[in-house]
């Protein structure tokens, strides 16, 4: 990710708001974030991270906004390590909503995207996320 582009810019000032816990003031930062893309990519970033502070209705929502937008971007470099997270965050959304059927088929391809993901602090949150969801659908469907 370009650390100049102003809307990535918005989206760390955002997550070091959340860090400090100013939910609203990032929510706010994510929100400007999202009004201030001005292509696919940058508005699969901001509405990855508008989808934080949400309703869970609304989290659904936006995580299926950021998923539209990153298919827009139609594929390549700039948004393939995005895939992994895009499809857990869809899972989790699902998952707390009750809809087991659909968070399964999102963990699951978030399992086959985690070749895309580096080998870093974030790739290893996402892996053990996927993971973590998929082992809760695996109890939920247990007799």
């Amino acid at each position: 990710m370009d650390p100049n582009n102003p809307v990535i810019k918005l989206c760390v000032e955002g997550m070091r708001a959340e860090t400090e816990g100013r939910n609203e003031d990032a929510n706010n930062l994510f929100m400007q974030a999202w009004e201030a893309s001005t292509d696919d990519y940058e508005a699969c970033v901001a509405a990855h991270y508008v989808a934080r502070h949400q309703s869970l209705e609304d989290t659904l929502h936006w995580n299926q906004v950021a998923l539209a937008r990153a298919e827009a971007v139609g594929g390549g470099e700039r948004v393939k390590g995005f895939y992994p997270s895009l499809y857990l965050n869809l899972g989790h959304s699902y998952e707390v909503l009750g809809n087991v059927a659909e968070a399964k088929r999102h963990y699951e391809l978030a399992a086959e995207r985690v070749g895309d993901l580096a080998a870093d602090p974030y790739g290893n949150t996402v892996r053990k996320g996927i993971e973590a969801g998929r082992r809760r659908i695996r109890m939920m469907e247990q007799p």
